[in-house]
């Protein structure tokens, strides 16, 4: 049965050690999260993962959700009383605002318990997931009847939440959706179309889901232009805001997915339902990418979080696992074989992934760090910087730490030989539910080309300058540091390598607009080496010192993030000249057999 531990230690390492988040102690949520608070949230965080919802997920993938006649779907069996644990916990509105009933703690907590949980149970840590998003959209666009009608109920968790974007015939062009809204005359709207793919859609966890629902206003423009964004409750309210009677939303069948068996994901039927405009009129777009880049985010920490846990699992099994003679001679004379853990590929498998795992880990934490001071400081210059990074960064991380995500968990497999095949290990579900990652919230390739079609140009380049300049001035305050050479000369040859695919960009890309079409994927993970490669620099550099210091007892920890530090820098980073190669080589080749050929 397949196990998971939570990495609390390396959690707090780099929260505490390597952002050294109690700098920001003038931030609103910071001052309130002592380390003594912080380690006390870590460590509730990772019980309720391990004992509560990580024994519910292999059981959840094997019996999935149903759904009744009556259009009603039950969750697998644990499901419910598991979500109701972890509202109780307050775990829902741990980085809320406390207006609400949240306690307004910084959204960097929020996403490192979020790993845990997730690394647990991926299909269930979506119904409350998505309900943060929802709840990001409302908060930011809601007018003040609205939060105070929705956010309570979905802060405690009473309510949850969805996003309804695609329609069969309309995924990425949304200007294509025909889901229509009419005017009542009193303020809402009738609700008419068809969504599908609509995560946590219907089910038995809360006694309301809150729609979001995108859909043109009878007379509104064509294209993105007319799309607006509507609150449709599954359930009606009063105007006091109490429970009514049912809204005109259906659950018409659940979708039979390669994975994620345990999230009922949902065609959702609209038959005059009862909206309310949520932002401006043909804004939707707009409100949506609140939600939207909430959840890419979210989807990045989905694919480190399976990634964790298969490596955990293949670590143990090779730990265990007896097969063959180390290549230097028996490692356990006294047994009939070595562990497998001794051979150099199962290595190779093993410290790529945790190598990863790790640079991935202190990323994302770096970002949602950015994601507090974007939101929360008084300082305008620092809160500029934080959004630049955030809005550069959401695509890289979204696209790569799936893609990795999905390849981990594959690599984990592997390492089980033939048993990785076999059901009862546990290790298909890990690449079956890592695998809509890299597609949903938006496909990778719509990610690469969002990065480099947009987020490059925005505002002048001033977020991958100041990204360069992060990097660049890292290297140069370490340059005669001879121990971190090693970590500092990779890096900066990998920001070389960005930097020179960022300038053929700039020069091959406006007047022949294919040539970043076919480089965008390429440099999306190029410029993920660069960001992963940063962050193992620091955190080399924390370790480092903290070793001159005596390590207090922490020595073993210490040296080993710079073993893996240094892996990530011979194994992972010269992967960058390539990524270089391929951007260069340009679109010809890419384009150059007729549609017919293929």
């Amino acid at each position: 049965m397949p196990i998971y531990r939570a990495p609390v230690r390396d959690t707090a390492f780099v929260i505490r050690d390597v952002l050294n988040y109690q700098r920001l102690d003038n931030i609103a949520g910071f001052a309130d999260l002592s380390p003594d608070v912080l380690e006390a949230i870590l460590d509730e965080g990772a019980k309720l993962a391990e004992n509560v919802m990580q024994p519910l997920n292999r059981a959840g993938d094997m019996e999935g959700c149903v759904r009744h006649e009556d259009g009603s779907v039950s969750t697998p069996k644990g499901f419910a009383e598991a979500y109701r644990q972890y509202c109780e916990g307050g775990w829902m509105g741990l980085s809320s605002p406390a207006e609400y009933g949240g306690q307004g703690l910084p959204y960097l907590v929020h996403t490192a318990v979020g790993e845990f949980l997730s690394s647990a149970n991926m299909a269930l840590m979506m119904y409350p997931g998505l309900t943060q998003g929802a709840i990001a959209a409302i908060l930011t666009h809601g007018t003040d009847e609205q939060k105070q009608t929705f956010l309570p109920k979905m802060v405690e968790g009473g309510w949850t939440g969805t996003m309804n974007l695609t329609e069969p015939h309309c995924g990425t062009d949304l200007g294509l959706l025909r889901t229509k809204a009419v005017p009542n005359g009193d303020g809402s709207y009738k609700i008419s179309g068809q969504k599908i793919f609509i995560s946590a859609g219907e089910h038995d966890m809360a006694e309301n889901i809150i729609h979001l629902v995108l859909a043109r206003i009878e007379g509104a423009p064509e294209g993105t232009k007319g799309i607006s964004l509507f609150i449709v409750p599954k359930l009606k309210l009063d105007k006091a805001g109490n429970l009514g009677g049912p809204n005109g939303v259906s659950c018409g069948s659940i979708e039979e997915k390669m994975g994620i068996h345990g999230n009922a994901t949902c065609v959702m039927n609209y038959d005059e339902a009862e909206g309310f405009l949520l932002g401006a009129e043909n804004g939707g777009l707009k409100a949506m990418f609140t939600m939207m880049n909430e959840a890419r985010l979210g989807v990045a920490l989905q694919g480190l979080a399976v990634s964790e846990a298969a490596y955990q699992n293949a670590a143990d099994y090779a730990r265990e696992r007896l097969q063959g003679r180390s290549l230097s001679g028996p490692k356990a004379p006294d047994k009939k074989a070595d562990p497998i853990i001794v051979h150099p590929d199962i290595r190779r498998n093993l410290m790529t992934i945790r190598a990863f795992n790790e640079a991935g880990r202190a990323a994302l934490l770096w970002i949602a760090l950015q994601s507090d001071i974007a939101n929360r400081s008084e300082d305008e210059k620092a809160r500029q910087e934080a959004e630049d990074h955030l809005a550069l960064m959401t695509p890289v991380l979204k696209g790569v730490l799936t893609d990795k995500g999905f390849e981990h968990a594959v690599m984990a497999q592997q390492v089980f030989g033939g048993h990785g095949y076999i059901e009862e290990h546990g290790m298909s579900q890990f690449v079956r539910d890592a695998r809509i990652a890299m597609i949903y919230e938006g496909a990778n390739g719509i990610q690469a080309l969002d990065l480099v079609g947009r987020k490059l140009a925005q505002n002048g380049g001033r977020a991958v300058q100041t990204f360069f300049k992060t990097v660049g001035d890292f290297c140069e305050e370490h340059r005669s540091d001879e121990k971190m050479a090693p970590y500092t000369k990779a890096l900066k040859k990998g920001l070389s390598d960005l930097q020179a695919a960022t300038l053929w960009l700039m020069q091959n890309a406006m007047q022949k607009p294919d040539n970043a079409g076919a480089a965008s994927y390429d440099y999306m993970h190029l410029f993920g080496l660069v960001a992963f490669g940063f962050m193992w620099a620091r955190m080399v550099k924390v370790a480092q010192d903290s070793l001159a210091q005596g390590a207090g007892g922490g020595a073993g920890f210490m040296e080993r993030k710079l073993t893996l530090g240094r892996f990530f820098m011979e194994r992972a980073m010269p992967e960058t000249s390539a990524h270089l190669v391929r951007i260069s080589s340009g679109a010809d080749t890419v384009m150059a057999l007729p549609a017919e050929a293929f």
